[in-house]
């Protein structure tokens, strides 16, 4: 017979955590980590590449495929409490880069992919907390 005690303490700690955080995880906790937004469906193989670059770099992304408005995808994207989102729209396809926004509503502005996945990797291996973010 096996004792289950240590799964209930796990399963506390993880309450406390969320009740923590109020469901919103820094980005080295977060399930997921950062979601591309395609304004049209014209930008979605690019939005589809810029996630496996991220997923080859170790972070957990996904594309918000659905039809609707850029503003019900951002709204969406607030509500799973997605720590990061980026727009990627026909100006961003044609240079390459995203429009980052956090999950607070800062606008992060435009950058290249590399640039992202770097400052990404920066903020998992400090482990930083909401609130404490640098530049």
């Amino acid at each position: 017979m096996l004792h289950r005690a240590i799964l209930g303490s796990m399963e506390r700690f993880v309450g406390i955590l969320i009740e923590h955080f109020a469901g919103k995880f820094p980005l080295w906790l977060a399930p997921e980590q950062i979601r591309i937004l395609p304004i049209t469906d014209e930008q979605a193989p690019y939005a589809r590449d810029v996630v496996v670059r991220l997923a080859e770099a170790g972070i957990r992304a996904t594309v918000d495929p659905t039809p609707d408005k850029l503003g019900a995808k951002i709204r969406s994207a607030r509500n799973d409490r997605v720590t990061y989102f980026a727009v990627v729209g026909a100006q961003e396809t044609e240079a390459g880069t995203i429009a980052l926004q956090s999950q607070n509503g800062d606008k992060l502005g435009t950058m290249e992919v590399d640039d992202l996945i770097s400052r990404m990797l920066e903020e998992i291996a400090e482990r930083r907390l909401p609130g404490t973010a640098t530049g």
